[in-house]
Protein backbone atom coordinates (compact mmCIF):
# COMPACT_ATOMS: atom_id res chain seq x y z
CA UNK A 1 0.00 0.00 0.00
CA UNK A 2 1.35 3.55 -1.18
CA UNK A 3 1.03 6.87 0.40
CA UNK A 4 -1.70 7.31 -2.58
CA UNK A 5 -3.93 4.63 -1.16
CA UNK A 6 -3.50 5.83 2.33
CA UNK A 7 -5.01 9.20 1.10
CA UNK A 8 -7.76 7.85 -0.38
CA UNK A 9 -8.58 5.35 2.45
CA UNK A 10 -8.34 8.22 4.87
CA UNK A 11 -10.12 10.82 2.59
CA UNK A 12 -12.94 8.21 2.22
CA UNK A 13 -13.20 7.87 6.03
CA UNK A 14 -13.69 11.75 6.76
CA UNK A 15 -16.09 12.28 4.28
CA UNK A 16 -17.92 9.02 5.83
CA UNK A 17 -17.60 11.25 9.28
CA UNK A 18 -18.24 14.57 7.79
CA UNK A 19 -21.23 12.85 5.86
CA UNK A 20 -22.74 11.24 8.35
CA UNK A 21 -22.88 14.02 11.01
CA UNK A 22 -25.24 16.39 8.44
CA UNK A 23 -27.95 13.83 8.45
CA UNK A 24 -31.05 15.02 10.55
CA UNK A 25 -32.44 11.03 11.18
CA UNK A 26 -29.08 9.89 12.87
CA UNK A 27 -28.33 10.26 16.65
CA UNK A 28 -26.24 9.71 19.21
CA UNK A 29 -27.40 7.24 22.11
CA UNK A 30 -25.67 9.22 24.48
CA UNK A 31 -23.66 13.24 25.67
CA UNK A 32 -21.05 12.87 28.04
CA UNK A 33 -17.70 11.65 28.95
CA UNK A 34 -17.03 7.92 28.03
CA UNK A 35 -13.90 5.57 28.06
CA UNK A 36 -13.23 2.24 26.43
CA UNK A 37 -10.50 0.09 25.74
CA UNK A 38 -9.91 -3.27 23.23
CA UNK A 39 -7.49 -5.91 21.80
CA UNK A 40 -7.45 -7.69 19.18
CA UNK A 41 -4.98 -9.01 16.42
CA UNK A 42 -2.68 -6.72 14.57
CA UNK A 43 -2.32 -8.05 10.55
CA UNK A 44 0.68 -5.65 9.23
CA UNK A 45 1.83 -5.59 5.92
CA UNK A 46 5.78 -6.35 5.10
CA UNK A 47 8.13 -2.86 5.72
CA UNK A 48 10.23 -1.12 3.07
CA UNK A 49 13.62 -1.65 4.41
CA UNK A 50 17.31 -0.18 3.35
CA UNK A 51 20.10 -1.88 5.08
CA UNK A 52 23.83 -0.63 4.50
CA UNK A 53 24.50 -4.20 5.70
CA UNK A 54 22.39 -5.91 3.19
CA UNK A 55 23.88 -7.37 -0.28
CA UNK A 56 20.92 -5.88 -1.91
CA UNK A 57 20.26 -2.59 0.28
CA UNK A 58 16.82 -1.67 -0.53
CA UNK A 59 14.01 -4.47 -0.12
CA UNK A 60 10.76 -5.62 2.11
CA UNK A 61 10.92 -7.20 5.59
CA UNK A 62 8.61 -9.74 5.94
CA UNK A 63 6.35 -9.55 8.88
CA UNK A 64 4.16 -11.44 11.31
CA UNK A 65 1.37 -10.44 13.12
CA UNK A 66 0.85 -9.78 16.75
CA UNK A 67 -1.44 -8.69 19.75
CA UNK A 68 -2.81 -5.52 19.37
CA UNK A 69 -4.30 -2.95 22.65
CA UNK A 70 -5.82 0.25 22.96
CA UNK A 71 -7.75 2.60 25.34
CA UNK A 72 -9.16 5.77 25.36
CA UNK A 73 -10.96 8.78 26.72
CA UNK A 74 -13.36 10.83 25.12
CA UNK A 75 -16.87 13.08 24.61
CA UNK A 76 -20.08 12.60 23.15
CA UNK A 77 -22.17 15.71 22.03
CA UNK A 78 -25.18 13.89 20.92
CA UNK A 79 -25.66 14.49 17.69
CA UNK A 80 -23.97 11.89 16.53
CA UNK A 81 -20.09 13.46 16.99
CA UNK A 82 -17.83 11.85 19.23
CA UNK A 83 -14.34 13.18 19.84
CA UNK A 84 -11.74 11.32 22.14
CA UNK A 85 -7.73 10.66 23.00
CA UNK A 86 -6.68 7.36 22.27
CA UNK A 87 -3.37 5.22 23.21
CA UNK A 88 -2.51 1.97 21.50
CA UNK A 89 0.27 -0.95 21.15
CA UNK A 90 0.87 -3.01 18.41
CA UNK A 91 3.31 -5.81 18.10
CA UNK A 92 4.79 -7.01 14.78
CA UNK A 93 6.94 -10.32 14.66
CA UNK A 94 10.08 -10.40 11.63
CA UNK A 95 9.49 -13.03 9.73
CA UNK A 96 11.74 -16.25 10.20
CA UNK A 97 12.78 -16.54 6.65
CA UNK A 98 13.92 -12.67 6.98
CA UNK A 99 15.36 -12.61 10.36
CA UNK A 100 14.37 -12.60 14.30
CA UNK A 101 13.03 -9.81 17.08
CA UNK A 102 10.08 -7.94 17.48
CA UNK A 103 8.97 -4.36 16.50
CA UNK A 104 6.72 -2.82 18.99
CA UNK A 105 4.62 0.17 17.84
CA UNK A 106 3.12 2.91 20.84
CA UNK A 107 0.76 5.33 19.24
CA UNK A 108 -0.90 8.53 20.60
CA UNK A 109 -3.99 9.66 18.34
CA UNK A 110 -6.77 11.89 18.23
CA UNK A 111 -9.60 10.36 16.65
CA UNK A 112 -13.03 11.63 15.45
CA UNK A 113 -16.13 9.26 15.18
CA UNK A 114 -19.89 9.26 14.38
CA UNK A 115 -22.20 6.64 15.53
CA UNK A 116 -25.14 6.11 13.42
CA UNK A 117 -28.54 5.18 14.70
CA UNK A 118 -29.90 2.49 12.11
CA UNK A 119 -33.25 2.16 13.92
CA UNK A 120 -32.16 -0.62 16.24
CA UNK A 121 -32.05 -0.36 19.59
CA UNK A 122 -29.34 -2.87 20.02
CA UNK A 123 -26.28 -2.07 16.97
CA UNK A 124 -25.09 1.17 16.29
CA UNK A 125 -22.43 1.31 13.55
CA UNK A 126 -19.51 4.12 13.39
CA UNK A 127 -16.59 5.65 11.43
CA UNK A 128 -13.57 7.90 12.30
CA UNK A 129 -10.73 9.15 11.46
CA UNK A 130 -7.54 9.94 13.60
CA UNK A 131 -3.90 11.50 13.55
CA UNK A 132 -1.31 11.31 15.49
CA UNK A 133 2.21 9.98 16.87
CA UNK A 134 3.80 7.01 16.73
CA UNK A 135 6.96 5.67 18.09
CA UNK A 136 8.56 2.46 17.01
CA UNK A 137 10.58 0.33 19.62
CA UNK A 138 13.14 -2.23 17.57
CA UNK A 139 13.98 -5.23 20.23
CA UNK A 140 16.77 -6.98 19.28
CA UNK A 141 15.61 -7.10 15.45
CA UNK A 142 18.01 -9.49 13.81
CA UNK A 143 18.27 -9.33 9.75
CA UNK A 144 19.51 -13.22 8.41
CA UNK A 145 21.51 -14.68 11.63
CA UNK A 146 22.48 -13.51 14.86
CA UNK A 147 26.07 -15.32 13.42
CA UNK A 148 26.39 -13.79 10.04
CA UNK A 149 23.91 -10.83 9.90
CA UNK A 150 22.95 -6.91 11.72
CA UNK A 151 21.45 -6.88 14.96
CA UNK A 152 19.07 -3.37 15.41
CA UNK A 153 18.13 -2.01 18.86
CA UNK A 154 16.65 1.30 19.66
CA UNK A 155 13.23 3.90 19.39
CA UNK A 156 12.09 6.03 16.40
CA UNK A 157 8.91 8.31 16.06
CA UNK A 158 6.87 9.31 13.30
CA UNK A 159 3.19 10.81 12.52
CA UNK A 160 0.77 8.46 12.37
CA UNK A 161 -2.75 8.15 10.99
CA UNK A 162 -5.76 5.48 11.15
CA UNK A 163 -8.97 5.00 10.12
CA UNK A 164 -11.82 3.60 11.68
CA UNK A 165 -14.89 1.00 11.08
CA UNK A 166 -17.01 -0.69 14.17
CA UNK A 167 -20.19 -1.93 15.52
CA UNK A 168 -20.96 -1.06 19.22
CA UNK A 169 -23.81 -3.00 20.88
CA UNK A 170 -25.61 -1.23 24.23
CA UNK A 171 -25.54 -4.28 27.21
CA UNK A 172 -28.99 -4.66 27.91
CA UNK A 173 -29.39 -3.82 31.63
CA UNK A 174 -26.19 -1.95 32.13
CA UNK A 175 -27.19 2.12 31.06
CA UNK A 176 -24.07 3.32 28.93
CA UNK A 177 -22.29 -0.10 29.00
CA UNK A 178 -21.61 -1.53 25.26
CA UNK A 179 -19.60 -3.93 23.32
CA UNK A 180 -17.54 -2.96 20.45
CA UNK A 181 -16.60 -5.00 17.41
CA UNK A 182 -13.73 -2.86 15.22
CA UNK A 183 -11.75 -2.69 12.36
CA UNK A 184 -8.84 0.04 12.24
CA UNK A 185 -6.07 0.84 9.40
CA UNK A 186 -3.07 2.35 11.10
CA UNK A 187 -0.18 3.32 9.06
CA UNK A 188 3.34 4.95 10.62
CA UNK A 189 4.11 7.52 7.98
CA UNK A 190 7.86 8.31 7.07
CA UNK A 191 11.28 6.75 7.72
CA UNK A 192 13.02 5.79 11.11
CA UNK A 193 16.77 4.88 11.20
CA UNK A 194 18.39 2.83 13.56
CA UNK A 195 21.62 2.15 14.61
CA UNK A 196 22.50 -1.60 13.75
CA UNK A 197 25.74 -3.59 15.03
CA UNK A 198 27.16 -6.23 11.87
CA UNK A 199 28.03 -9.68 12.50
CA UNK A 200 31.05 -10.85 12.00
CA UNK A 201 31.73 -7.42 12.96
CA UNK A 202 33.13 -5.01 14.83
CA UNK A 203 31.31 -2.74 12.44
CA UNK A 204 28.22 -0.58 12.47
CA UNK A 205 25.73 0.41 9.84
CA UNK A 206 22.19 1.35 9.86
CA UNK A 207 18.77 0.03 9.44
CA UNK A 208 15.77 2.44 7.88
CA UNK A 209 12.63 1.25 7.82
CA UNK A 210 9.81 2.62 5.15
CA UNK A 211 5.84 3.24 6.02
CA UNK A 212 4.42 0.61 8.46
CA UNK A 213 0.85 -0.82 7.45
CA UNK A 214 -1.34 -2.40 9.76
CA UNK A 215 -4.54 -4.18 9.89
CA UNK A 216 -6.35 -3.84 13.49
CA UNK A 217 -9.07 -6.01 13.92
CA UNK A 218 -10.33 -5.72 17.58
CA UNK A 219 -12.65 -6.57 20.19
CA UNK A 220 -13.66 -4.05 23.21
CA UNK A 221 -16.08 -2.49 25.82
CA UNK A 222 -16.79 1.21 25.92
CA UNK A 223 -18.65 3.28 28.98
CA UNK A 224 -20.47 6.33 28.91
CA UNK A 225 -21.34 8.27 32.08
CA UNK A 226 -24.76 9.58 32.42
CA UNK A 227 -26.45 7.47 30.33
CA UNK A 228 -30.15 6.86 32.40
CA UNK A 229 -32.13 3.96 31.27
CA UNK A 230 -35.39 4.96 29.28
CA UNK A 231 -38.58 4.82 30.99
CA UNK A 232 -40.19 1.38 30.94
CA UNK A 233 -43.69 1.73 28.63
CA UNK A 234 -45.56 -1.82 27.29
CA UNK A 235 -46.70 -1.90 24.31
CA UNK A 236 -49.75 -3.52 25.19
CA UNK A 237 -53.19 -1.32 25.72
CA UNK A 238 -53.19 -1.93 29.25
CA UNK A 239 -49.91 -0.04 30.04
CA UNK A 240 -50.39 2.68 28.14
CA UNK A 241 -50.47 5.93 30.41
CA UNK A 242 -54.03 7.38 30.97
CA UNK A 243 -55.15 8.68 28.18
CA UNK A 244 -57.99 11.15 30.11
CA UNK A 245 -56.70 13.46 32.04
CA UNK A 246 -57.78 17.16 34.36
CA UNK A 247 -61.62 15.38 34.57
CA UNK A 248 -61.88 14.62 31.14
CA UNK A 249 -60.56 17.85 29.71
CA UNK A 250 -57.23 16.64 28.57
CA UNK A 251 -56.33 13.86 26.29
CA UNK A 252 -53.08 12.40 25.55
CA UNK A 253 -52.06 10.40 22.41
CA UNK A 254 -48.46 8.49 21.83
CA UNK A 255 -46.84 7.89 19.40
CA UNK A 256 -43.70 5.34 18.32
CA UNK A 257 -40.45 6.83 17.59
CA UNK A 258 -40.20 9.05 14.41
CA UNK A 259 -43.68 8.48 13.60
CA UNK A 260 -46.82 10.35 13.00
CA UNK A 261 -49.16 7.72 12.20
CA UNK A 262 -51.91 6.79 14.72
CA UNK A 263 -52.11 3.23 16.30
CA UNK A 264 -55.21 1.80 17.39
CA UNK A 265 -55.07 2.69 20.63
CA UNK A 266 -54.70 6.23 19.65
CA UNK A 267 -57.97 6.69 17.65
CA UNK A 268 -59.53 5.02 20.73
CA UNK A 269 -58.10 7.94 22.24
CA UNK A 270 -58.88 10.57 20.03
CA UNK A 271 -62.76 9.54 19.84
CA UNK A 272 -62.98 9.54 23.70
CA UNK A 273 -61.53 13.26 23.50
CA UNK A 274 -64.23 13.83 20.16
CA UNK A 275 -67.25 12.26 22.41
CA UNK A 276 -66.34 14.50 25.61
CA UNK A 277 -66.26 17.36 23.53
CA UNK A 278 -69.58 16.66 22.58
CA UNK A 279 -70.92 15.78 26.14
CA UNK A 280 -69.27 18.87 27.45
CA UNK A 281 -70.26 21.52 24.64
CA UNK A 282 -66.69 22.38 23.67
CA UNK A 283 -66.17 25.48 21.72
CA UNK A 284 -62.63 25.29 21.13
CA UNK A 285 -60.52 21.89 21.64
CA UNK A 286 -56.80 22.68 21.26
CA UNK A 287 -54.28 19.76 19.42
CA UNK A 288 -50.79 20.19 20.38
CA UNK A 289 -47.96 17.80 19.22
CA UNK A 290 -44.25 17.03 21.05
CA UNK A 291 -41.41 14.81 20.44
CA UNK A 292 -38.97 13.14 21.93
CA UNK A 293 -34.83 14.86 22.17
CA UNK A 294 -33.61 12.51 19.62
CA UNK A 295 -32.68 14.32 15.99
CA UNK A 296 -32.89 17.91 15.41
CA UNK A 297 -34.72 20.37 16.48
CA UNK A 298 -35.80 21.59 13.11
CA UNK A 299 -36.75 18.13 12.09
CA UNK A 300 -38.85 17.17 15.31
CA UNK A 301 -40.88 20.77 15.34
CA UNK A 302 -42.17 19.42 12.06
CA UNK A 303 -42.89 16.10 13.45
CA UNK A 304 -44.98 17.70 16.12
CA UNK A 305 -46.69 19.70 13.76
CA UNK A 306 -47.70 16.29 10.95
CA UNK A 307 -48.57 14.44 14.72
CA UNK A 308 -50.91 16.96 15.48
CA UNK A 309 -52.64 17.79 12.07
CA UNK A 310 -53.39 13.75 12.15
CA UNK A 311 -55.09 13.57 15.46
CA UNK A 312 -56.74 16.58 14.39
CA UNK A 313 -57.69 14.83 11.28
CA UNK A 314 -59.14 11.83 13.39
CA UNK A 315 -61.38 14.27 15.31
CA UNK A 316 -62.65 15.95 12.32
CA UNK A 317 -63.82 12.14 11.00
CA UNK A 318 -64.96 11.64 14.82
CA UNK A 319 -67.62 14.30 13.69
CA UNK A 320 -65.57 17.25 15.40
CA UNK A 321 -65.96 20.45 13.26
CA UNK A 322 -62.72 21.24 11.61
CA UNK A 323 -63.51 24.78 12.97
CA UNK A 324 -63.25 24.05 16.41
CA UNK A 325 -59.54 22.90 16.30
CA UNK A 326 -56.18 25.26 16.95
CA UNK A 327 -53.27 23.19 15.95
CA UNK A 328 -49.92 23.76 17.46
CA UNK A 329 -46.46 21.96 17.10
CA UNK A 330 -43.62 22.48 20.11
CA UNK A 331 -41.43 19.64 18.57
CA UNK A 332 -38.54 18.59 21.70
CA UNK A 333 -39.17 22.09 23.72
CA UNK A 334 -41.50 20.90 26.26
CA UNK A 335 -41.10 17.29 27.59
CA UNK A 336 -43.62 15.60 29.65
CA UNK A 337 -40.24 13.86 31.24
CA UNK A 338 -37.05 15.41 30.85
CA UNK A 339 -34.29 13.93 29.73
CA UNK A 340 -30.77 14.86 28.02
CA UNK A 341 -30.11 15.66 24.52
CA UNK A 342 -30.53 12.54 22.22
CA UNK A 343 -33.04 10.24 24.25
CA UNK A 344 -35.73 8.32 23.04
CA UNK A 345 -38.41 9.03 25.74
CA UNK A 346 -41.70 7.37 24.57
CA UNK A 347 -43.79 9.48 27.15
CA UNK A 348 -42.50 12.82 25.42
CA UNK A 349 -43.24 11.52 21.79
CA UNK A 350 -47.29 12.73 21.94
CA UNK A 351 -50.07 15.01 20.85
CA UNK A 352 -52.68 16.44 24.17
CA UNK A 353 -55.85 17.08 23.54
CA UNK A 354 -57.56 19.69 25.38
CA UNK A 355 -60.88 20.59 25.39
CA UNK A 356 -61.76 24.06 26.28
Amino acid sequence: MNARHVSALMGAALVSVASAACGDAWAQPFQGPYIGGGVGYNLPEDIGLRSTAATSPRAHLGTEGGIVGLGSVGYGFGNGLRLELEGNIRNTGIAKSAGSGTLRTYGVMGNALFDMDVGSPWIYPYVGVGAGYAWTNANSVVLGTAAAGSTSTGTQGRPAVQAIAGLSFPMPGVPGLSVTSEYRFFGALGQESFQSTVTPGPTTSSLRLQNQYNHSFLLGVRYAFGVTPPAVVASAPAATPAPVVAAARSFLVFFDWDKAALTDRARAIVKEAAEASTRARTTRIEVSGYTDASGTAQYNQGLSMRRAEAVAMELVKDGVPKSAIVIQGYGQTKPLVPTAPGVREPQNRRVEIVLK
